[in-house]
C-alpha cells in the first residue's frame, strides 16, 4: 500500500514531463517556416540540412535528460520515504556495494558514448565543403555590409527598416532594406569579419553563428533547401544599438538570383563608386597629413 502511495505521484510527474515533451517537440512544427513568433516553443524549422540535425539533436537531448532526471528524482523521493528514521528506525550498517557501485558507472559512461557521438557527428560536419559561392559579411556599428566576390564584386550595406518603412507582412526589428540573396540547394561559404568591435552573424534557421572578429576572417557556410526569407540579428553585444542590426537572407530559384546578380550590378554600382570616391578621399587627406 505504501508503495503504491509512492510510485502514483511519481508516474503522474512522470505523465507531465513526458507531455511537456511533446508539446515542445510540436513547437518546432508550428512556428512560422521564415521568422520567429511571439511565444513561439521551440526552434523554428530547419532551413538546411544541418539545422535539421541540430533540432534531432536537441530533441534526443531533451528526452533523455527528462528521463534522467525524473528517475533520479524519483529515486531520492522512494529513498527518503521508504528509509527516513521514522519507517527504518534501523539503519543499515552496509559499506560498499560492488555490484551498484559498478552500474552507476558504467551506466553514466554508456549515456556519455550516446550523447558524443551524434555530437562529434554534428561538430565534424561544421567543416565548409566546396564552396558554389562565396559572400563576404563585414559587422559595423550598428549594420551589416556584404561583398560577392564571386559575381562582379557586388557590394551593399544591409541596415534595419525604422517602422514606418515596414511593408505589409515584413516584420518589425528583422527587416532591412537590402536582403542578402542566395540560390536554393547551394552551398554558399561566408567570410565574416567586422570593422569596428566584436559582431556575430547568426541565422538561426540555418544553423549557423559566427563571430565577427575586426582584423580577423571567420569561415561558416549553409545550404539552404527551402525558398523563402529568413531572418537572423547580430548575437554579440556590440554597444547601443546591438538589437537594431538585424540580418535578412532571402532564398530564391537559382533562375531568380542569376536575374538578381545582373540588375544588383546596377543597383549597387553607385555604392562602389561611392566607395571608390571615399577611399580616395582618404588617401589624399593622409597625404596632405604627411
Amino acid at each position: 500500500m505504501r508503495l503504491n502511495n509512492i510510485l502514483n505521484p511519481l508516474a503522474k510527474l512522470f505523465a507531465i514531463c513526458v507531455s511537456f515533451c511533446l508539446i515542445s517537440l510540436a513547437g518546432h512544427s508550428s512556428a512560422l517556416a521564415a521568422q520567429p513568433e511571439p511565444w513561439q516553443l521551440g526552434f523554428q524549422p530547419a532551413a538546411t540540412d544541418m539545422m535539421a540535425q541540430i533540432t534531432s539533436f536537441n530533441d534526443f537531448l531533451l528526452i533523455l535528460m527528462t528521463i534522467i532526471t525524473v528517475f533520479v528524482l524519483g529515486l531520492m523521493v522512494y529513498v527518503m520515504i521508504r528509509f527516513n528514521a521514522k519507517a527504518n528506525p534501523v539503519p543499515s550498517k552496509t559499506s560498499h556495494n560492488t555490484l551498484i557501485e559498478v552500474v552507476w558507472t558504467v551506466i553514466p559512461i554508456l549515456i556519455l558514448l550516446v550523447i558524443a557521438v551524434p555530437s562529434f557527428r554534428l561538430l565534424y560536419d561544421q567543416a565548409t565543403p566546396e564552396a558554389d559561392m562565396t559572400i563576404k559579411a563585414t559587422g559595423y556599428q550598428w549594420y551589416w555590409g556584404y561583398e560577392y566576390p564571386d559575381h562582379g564584386d557586388i557590394a551593399f550595406d544591409a541596415l534595419m527598416l525604422e517602422e514606418d518603412e515596414l511593408q505589409p507582412g515584413q516584420p518589425r526589428l528583422l527587416s532591412t532594406d537590402n536582403a542578402v540573396v542566395v540560390p536554393v540547394n547551394t552551398t554558399v561559404r561566408v567570410l565574416v569579419t567586422a570593422a569596428d568591435v566584436i559582431h556575430n552573424w547568426a541565422m538561426p534557421a540555418f544553423g549557423v553563428k559566427m563571430d565577427a572578429y575586426p582584423g580577423r576572417l571567420n569561415e561558416t557556410w549553409f545550404n539552404a533547401t527551402k525558398t523563402g526569407t529568413y531572418y537572423g540579428q547580430c548575437s554579440e553585444l556590440c554597444g547601443i544599438r546591438h538589437s537594431f542590426m538585424p540580418i535578412m537572407v532571402k532564398v530564391v530559384e537559382k533562375e531568380e538570383f542569376a536575374a538578381w546578380v545582373e540588375q544588383a550590378k546596377v543597383e549597387f554600382a553607385s555604392y562602389d563608386e561611392a566607395n571608390t570616391n571615399l577611399a580616395d578621399v582618404s588617401a589624399t587627406n593622409m597625404e596632405i597629413t604627411e
